[in-house]
């Protein structure tokens, strides 16, 4: 039987206060969505039909359907591994093997993520081949999605035991400060993987070439040119292997960047939209939103760890979440199972952060390229992105790290595009 106390209250509080703004922004995001469904917006008639805006509004819908009831299965196996005994019941099973503290809390670990992404794959199923197959964007195969998912899992081995491992002697042998110096190798870490991303784990899933069209990559070079902008060089991945969804990034640290153009993308957009489009990308390297992102980051890392710090040390806080026997190891647990709970919170500021970076690199990409070029994009990757015309702003607020379709173009629009 669990012993609710202050922890247990505090948890139960967030944890449905979560939930029902979860379930208020969906009910606002489906009326608006399904009010506006008849017609299209003014700032888009003559580019939209109103087939492809009743696409995107029934798309929007059935993603949102689909989030709530995971969201809500989400909750449901937090509250089972929490006040349900599950980590309790988890630690039992490998405790009984006889291992070292070490080497218990690295397969408690491991086991709890991999029993989370099990629980978790029915959904990534029925997103991916009824979902995303209804509205025509799927091309992933059966066979295709099993070998991400054994690599993927693969990878969460290869990494995920030395992490533990690391995670786990620090916490024993650091002293009071250990939180400091584990959010000291996560910095570390995060930044190594941002280096050997683009080289190591992202051809493991897709297939990067440079770009082929000698005219366009001339353009794109001399764009970078402009910005100052150095990189390994310019590919095209084979995003439609997966999906039809079409899109642009920039990726890498140091010596290490790459431009990565969406085959899909392609063959969507043509030379000038293509630039007009890379210039927004740029646009965020230029105006250090990278860095304010992942100083953020940091930032945010800094404090849950020092609060989990602090928590560690209080029996209660084991107790009131249902764990039976504290631990270094059932603390992380508990910490990535409340994490995103308490992070929710933080939605509307990271949004708007967000969404004032996306204006900057817009306006970046006004001053290089056509103005003209960049609305003309974005309008096309709206429509073949099904992406909804008429979200419900607060909804849109919260969740949406994009402006929304008629504000971004209307911003546009004062900055010369037509």
């Amino acid at each position: 039987m669990i012993a609710m106390n202050l922890y247990s209250v505090l948890f139960l509080a967030f944890l449905g206060l979560m939930w029902i703004l979860e379930v208020w922004l969906a009910r606002r995001q489906f009326r608006h969505v399904r009010l506006h469904r008849a017609q299209v917006p003014l700032l888009f008639q003559d580019h939209i039909s109103l087939a492809a805006h009743q696409k995107a509004a029934d798309y929007t819908v059935a993603k949102l359907q689909v989030g709530i009831a995971s969201k809500g299965l989400g909750i449901a196996i937090v509250l089972l591994w929490t006040l349900g005994g599950g980590l309790t019941w988890l630690d039992s099973l490998w405790r009984k093997l006889g291992w070292s503290d070490l080497g218990t809390g690295v397969a408690v670990l491991l086991s709890f993520v991999l029993i989370g992404t099990l629980l978790e794959l029915p959904v990534r199923i029925y997103r991916t081949f009824v979902l995303e197959q209804k509205f025509g964007f799927n091309r992933m195969t059966g066979t295709l999605f099993f070998q991400d998912f054994l690599k993927q899992g693969a990878l969460m081995l290869m990494l995920g035991v030395p992490l533990a491992a690391g995670a786990l002697w620090l916490m024993e042998h650091a002293g009071n400060y250990w939180w400091l110096y584990l959010w000291l190798s996560w910095l570390g870490f995060v930044f190594l993987m941002m280096w050997a991303y683009p080289a190591f784990i992202a051809p493991l899933f897709n297939t990067f070439t440079p770009l082929p069209d000698e005219s366009l990559r001339q353009r794109v070079e001399g764009l970078l040119a402009r910005c100052g902008f150095k990189s390994q060089g310019i590919f095209v991945m084979d995003g439609s292997r997966r999906s039809g969804h079409g899109n642009a990034y920039f990726t890498g640290l140091g010596n290490n960047k790459r431009i990565v153009f969406f085959d899909t993308l392609l063959e969507s957009l043509n030379p000038e939209q293509i630039e007009a489009v890379l210039a927004h990308e740029l646009g965020h390297f230029k105006r250090r939103h990278i860095f304010k992102n992942l100083s953020m980051m940091a930032l945010l890392s800094f404090a849950g760890l020092a609060l989990l710090g602090w928590l560690s040390a209080q029996p209660a806080f084991y107790q009131g979440l249902g764990v039976g026997y504290p631990s270094h190891y059932m603390a992380l647990a508990l910490f990535m199972l409340v994490a995103p709970v308490l992070t929710f919170f933080l939605h509307p500021l990271l949004t708007y952060l967000s969404r004032r970076y996306e204006f900057e690199a817009d306006e970046f990409a006004v001053n290089m390229t056509h103005s003209q070029a960049l609305a003309q994009a974005l309008v096309k990757l709206y429509q073949e992105n099904a992406g909804t015309l008429t979200p419900d702003p607060l909804h849109s607020a919260v969740y949406d790290s994009h402006p929304p379709a008629p504000v971004r173009l209307a911003h546009l629009q004062a900055r010369g595009a037509s």
